[in-house]
């Protein structure tokens, strides 16, 4: 056989092979879904210089703020791009001012939030009086906080990633560190 017949009868037969060889269902790809995780938080009591304790996930690094007033602190997550920003007042016959600034702040959000859900948290024997504001949406800000002893003690605090606020996206990240600052809450001390 010719070379030139032998190539015109192999092209036909390939190219029908291909054909006849994909008769399979096509299907989509199934969307492929991002999992993060995160370590099983383990907590350390902080004394701080302070006149309060609390208890902080050992995955943060406390530091102290920055040009800020003498009992200011971050806690730095750096795996997680995010910071917890706690203040520190005296309760100078002004509660009912230092709740308000507490409030407005978390209510500041609202523009950005899809909503806010404020969770109390009262321990009367430790003079725990607490309110936090898990906030969802993009807002920049997705957990606020405030505690006081409603006498002499009032720390707020509120998380801020060091990302645009992608609530989708950093929805895992923001649980987890509600969880962290609900048991930064729940430990919080007071020195005399």
């Amino acid at each position: 056989m010719n070379r030139g017949k032998l190539f015109m009868v192999c092209i036909p037969i390939a190219i029908c092979g291909l054909i006849f060889s994909c008769t399979g269902e096509t299907l989509p790809k199934p969307k492929a879904m991002l999992r993060l995780s995160y370590p099983t938080p383990v907590y350390e009591e902080l004394q701080t210089a302070c006149s309060y304790t609390f208890e902080k996930n050992t995955l943060a690094k406390l530091q102290k703020a920055k040009h800020a007033k003498k009992c200011w602190y971050n806690i730095e997550y750096p795996s997680l791009k995010a910071t917890v920003y706690i203040s520190y007042h005296r309760i100078h016959n002004n509660l009912d001012s230092l709740l308000r600034d507490a409030q407005n702040l978390t209510q500041e959000h609202v523009v950005k939030a899809d909503a806010i859900k404020p969770e109390a948290y009262v321990n009367k024997e430790d003079r725990i009086h607490a309110m936090l504001y898990r906030v969802s949406g993009n807002a920049a800000s997705q957990t606020q906080f405030y505690v006081t002893d409603s006498i002499q003690h009032f720390v707020s605090g509120s998380v801020y990633f060091k990302v645009r606020p992608n609530y989708d996206s950093i929805l895992p990240a923001a649980n987890y560190l509600y969880t962290d600052v609900k048991h930064l809450v729940e430990t919080m001390t007071w020195e005399e």
